[in-house]
């Protein structure tokens, strides 16, 4: 069995150009931390004495014997895509409710994928973390969200991130002195309002509002 352990995060600047139908016109910069409440996934080979090949806990419990099965969409992309030829057995857990405007689904996706590759013995930068769950968000699920929460739930720290119109990003870390930190964080509170949203369903707007 492995475990992954994935922040989430908070922006601070910038929040928008981070999407490529900003950013392939006009470049793009983000600053952002993560911060240390986490996204936990616990993922195993599932035994071959079960009648299922799937068992996928969150919110709901699935267990199902094909991939096609499986109703977590990111779940079923994933499995696709990294570990097709595995049985397996996925929990997810988190210190902060899904859909409250931290990242949580991509660290959800990077904390899956890193998994799925422990699983499996391959070895993962965070750099390559942060561009595979670019692309399963981006590409596979054709989901409306912009790269910086990928980036900043991967690396971790406190992140200066710039876009280029190539679509190329680079990370930048910002190392504040221990009175910095200090002073920022006792000026940041962290409400949860009970609401929830759906991050793709506001970018959509904001592309609608771009073109």
């Amino acid at each position: 069995m492995v475990i992954t352990k994935t922040p989430f995060r908070i922006s601070l600047f910038g929040g928008g150009t981070d999407h490529p139908a900003w950013f392939r016109e006009n470049g793009g910069e983000v600053i952002s931390f993560a911060i240390n409440k986490y996204c936990y996934i616990s993922a195993r080979i599932l035994p071959p004495f079960f009648e299922h090949k799937f068992r996928i806990v969150y919110s709901k419990v699935e267990t199902v014997s094909s991939i096609d099965q499986i109703m977590h969409p990111v779940v079923k992309a994933a499995i696709k895509k990294y570990s097709p030829n595995l049985h397996l057995e996925i929990h997810h857990d988190g210190d902060l409710p899904a859909r409250s405007g931290v990242g949580s689904s991509s660290a959800f996706a990077v904390g899956l994928i890193h998994a799925l590759q422990a699983l499996q013995d391959i070895a993962i930068t965070p750099n390559q973390l942060a561009s595979e769950a670019i692309g399963l968000e981006k590409e596979d699920l054709k989901e409306n969200v912009g790269y910086q929460d990928q980036i900043a739930c991967a690396l971790g720290g406190f992140n200066y991130i710039k876009f280029s119109e190539e679509s190329k990003w680079e990370v930048e870390k910002i190392d504040l002195e221990t009175e910095y930190q200090t002073n920022l964080m006792e000026r940041l509170v962290l409400v949860y309002t009970g609401i929830s949203r759906d991050s793709s369903d506001i970018q959509k707007n904001l592309l609608h509002d771009i073109s």
